[in-house]
């Protein structure tokens, strides 16, 4: 493996976050029964003709400038001929000839060095129907057909596995804070094929180049490639000749699997499409578009790290999630110190979501509540245990944290007369062991004192006004 440069390139298609689809009118939504969500051009009836959808078009331009690329105002779809049982126009509308992005950057961080990905070219295109074989025979569900899609693809830049997984962990963040795509892999609104390829050192043409498609995780984007570099190298080694082909990884070998054999090149037979005439984009509108573009991640991390105090590590941790990150930040804007937000919702808030399996969203959680239970804890009006229980039963039943407290008794002695009495009758219990050590080893007498407190409470007092109580007692006696 060491006497190969490898060259890898990655193209992905991404879902856009349209209510309808690219050039027709029924809705997009994947959890619909199969076959619902069509109308004639989805099933390319005759006489169905396609419109441009207004939104797609937003959500491209917007994905263009987060990834720093030339976008071209002059919007232009092509068709790309070719017959498969999942496009019933035996076409799909495209940008072949003039994307309407090119030439764009993402950076990417991999063992702590920085490296710059050129991007070659954005598209819009049309999705195709779902395939489901089974048996001898094939189900089509047209749902999908249609819906919009972007084409984003790198030049062949990235050098290693670890490179690859840092550009689509980049690419599936930009796109998901710019509300460009759910770009959830599991449901294919994000899809990935790889390009790769090994090449002696020093030499600038490439080798053969291998396609795997459809991986459907990072995971298995990783082991594909590491499989396909071991199994180059190993056959260039031995002089044999690699095929250029289009594979698959087969996740139960863990190797990548034959598709079909390149022979010849495939002619699309490209040309305008007819049908959608070009629409000169107004520079105002797209402007206008670009100046409300939601802040993007790496902007987001900077802000957490710099302004949050959070760790690095802690950001990342928050950026993965989307939903829970803008929970935390509407938290953290009601005043409540960020460290004990970030603390609380991605533990035992986090805890109960999965226990429950709810999203944040449609959880009993809001950020007001979660404002008021790390204030009362900053009062010493309940412990960190208390907080345990209270989101745990507010996972379960949506319930104001007052009614929580006092349903459950989960409140704790606050009354400082109270904790004084309990405090002055340890004091005399333990007159001896203060006056042999209030003057040399104050920290002894707080700690043994403090530690009888909570055992005489059982652990049910307000350590904000104990500490206050047992300080002033013990300044007393010095």
């Amino acid at each position: 493996m060491n006497n190969f440069e490898v060259v890898i390139g990655i193209e992905n298609h991404v879902e856009l976050k349209t209510t309808s689809k690219m050039f027709a009118s029924s809705q997009v939504n994947f959890n619909s029964p199969q076959n619902t969500n069509i109308d004639p051009m989805a099933l390319a009836l005759p006489g169905s003709l396609p419109t441009v959808n207004k939104k797609g078009v937003e959500l491209a331009i917007l994905a263009c400038n987060g990834l720093n690329m030339e976008i071209d105002s002059l919007l232009r779809f092509d068709r790309k001929s070719y017959y498969y049982s999942d496009l019933p126009k035996g076409f799909q509308i495209t940008q072949n000839f003039f994307p309407i992005g090119k030439e764009g950057t993402l950076e990417i961080s991999v063992n702590g060095k920085q490296k710059i990905v050129e991007i070659e070219r954005l598209h819009i295109e049309e999705d195709t129907a779902k395939q489901t074989h089974k048996g001898e025979f094939t189900y089509i569900d047209y749902n999908r057909s249609g819906n919009g899609l972007v084409e984003i693809v790198t030049k062949p830049v990235l050098r290693s596995a670890d490179e690859a997984i840092a550009y689509l962990e980049a690419l599936r963040e930009t796109l998901l804070y710019l509300g460009i795509s759910d770009v959830k892999m599991n449901e294919g609104s994000l899809r990935c094929d790889i390009n790769i390829s090994l090449r002696p050192f020093g030499f600038k043409e490439l080798g053969t180049k291998v396609e795997i498609k459809n991986l459907n995780s990072f995971n298995n984007v990783k082991k594909a490639i590491e499989f396909e570099i071991k199994r180059q190298s190993e056959m260039l080694l031995k002089n044999e000749i690699i095929l250029s082909e289009t594979k698959r990884f087969d996740e139960q070998s863990q190797q990548t699997k034959t598709m079909r054999v390149k022979d010849t090149a495939v002619d699309y037979k490209y040309f305008a499409e007819p049908n959608i005439t070009p629409i000169r984009l107004d520079e105002k509108w797209i402007n206008k578009i670009i100046s409300k573009s939601p802040e993007l991640a790496k902007d987001r991390r900077k802000r957490y790290v710099g302004e949050y105090k959070l760790s690095e590590k802690d950001a990342n941790h928050l950026l993965t999630n989307y939903d829970l990150a803008i929970f935390f930040e509407q938290t953290v804007n009601l005043k409540v110190d960020p460290k004990k937000a970030y603390n609380l919702i991605t533990s035992d808030i986090q805890s109960s979501l999965n226990t429950n399996n709810v999203e944040i969203n449609n959880s009993n959680f809001s950020p007001k509540k979660i404002a008021e239970i790390i204030e009362r804890l900053d009062k010493g009006e309940i412990s960190s245990k208390h907080v345990k229980t209270i989101i745990s039963i507010l996972g379960e039943k949506d319930q104001p944290i007052g009614k929580i407290i006092e349903q459950n008794g989960l409140k704790l002695i606050t009354d400082p007369k109270l904790i004084s009495d309990i405090i002055i009758k340890l004091a005399e219990n333990n007159q001896k062991m203060i006056e042999e050590n209030i003057k040399t080893r104050p920290e002894r007498v707080e700690k043994t004192l403090m530690g009888q407190l909570m055992k005489e409470t059982a652990g049910n007092v307000s350590l904000v006004v104990a500490n206050e109580i047992l300080l002033k007692l013990l300044n007393s006696f010095k």
